[in-house]
């Protein structure tokens, strides 16, 4: 029996991910401008969305995942994984920055690419935590104890609109300003990666997307996929030909990572 004055903590049990990934051009583009990048060892996980000029999507996209990669890795072979939380934040902070001033600097000094940005979701996964960050409209959702909850909030005028109350959420779907992000890699001198962190638990599932899935995908049907009885690589599969079978209209990705109990030594 423990002595008067004593507490119980629970230890929290060390937890390891396991990922799936894919991308595929849709129905409607000629090229995919979206990127992502799963690294297990670092457990990084980045996915972008690029957007304008003559292929300056891809490149902006290509540019925004490898760089954060590269800084992020960095970083964490000076012991980074062994970090606090917060200390994590301001290295990815870090490594958005790099990259911004790069895709920036690329735009400025190239007119092919004029004009070029990418929004961006990213994932630290750590053995008991998740720290998610976001830059625009491309998402990530977590599915535990059979809800689904979107943990990012998209920077785009349809939100700004639906946050004032100036539209409805009927009104949103439809809304000629979805498409719209305020917030962007590589348009402004500076950008801030909007982070969040939260507790992992045995079983959840984080789901990281361009708007080319969330757009195309009611939350029913990602539930619904998401829920199955499936390995990774066949929801993200699935989930993918869901967003064709609806429309296809955008670049199409998707990241999937699912915690179970491991030990110190495999989880990143």
């Amino acid at each position: 029996m423990a002595g008067a004055g004593a507490s119980f903590f629970p230890v929290r049990p060390q937890l390891a991910w396991d990922f799936a990934a894919l991308t595929d051009v849709g129905l409607a583009r000629t090229h995919n401008e979206d990127d992502l990048l799963v690294d297990a060892a670092l457990g990084l996980v980045v996915l972008a969305d690029g957007m304008g000029g003559y292929k300056g999507g891809e490149v902006a996209s290509a540019m925004a995942v490898s760089l954060v990669h590269a800084s992020f890795a960095r970083w964490s072979a000076q012991g980074g994984l062994q970090a606090p939380v917060r200390v994590v934040r301001r290295a990815l902070q870090a490594a958005t920055d790099e990259a911004n001033s790069a895709i920036l600097g690329a735009s400025m000094s190239n007119a092919d690419l004029r004009g070029m940005g990418t929004t961006m979701v990213l994932a630290a996964f750590r053995p008991q935590r998740v720290l998610v960050g976001h830059i625009g409209d491309s998402r990530c959702y977590r599915l535990r104890n059979n809800k689904l909850e979107q943990l990012t909030r998209d920077h785009s005028l349809r939100q700004q609109q639906l946050d004032a109350g100036a539209i409805t959420a009927e009104e949103a779907l439809v809304s000629p300003h979805r498409n719209l992000v305020t917030r962007a890699v590589g348009v402004e001198p500076q950008v801030v990666l909007e982070m969040h962190e939260h507790t992992a638990r045995p079983d959840d599932l984080y789901m990281l997307c361009s708007d080319g899935l969330s757009e195309m995908v009611p939350d029913a049907q990602l539930f619904a996929v998401l829920a199955r009885d499936l390995g990774l690589q066949q929801k993200a599969e699935l989930l993918v030909s869901v967003a064709n079978d609806n429309g296809g209209r955008d670049n199409i990705s998707v990241v999937l990572a699912k915690a179970r109990i491991g030990d110190a030594s495999e989880a990143a």
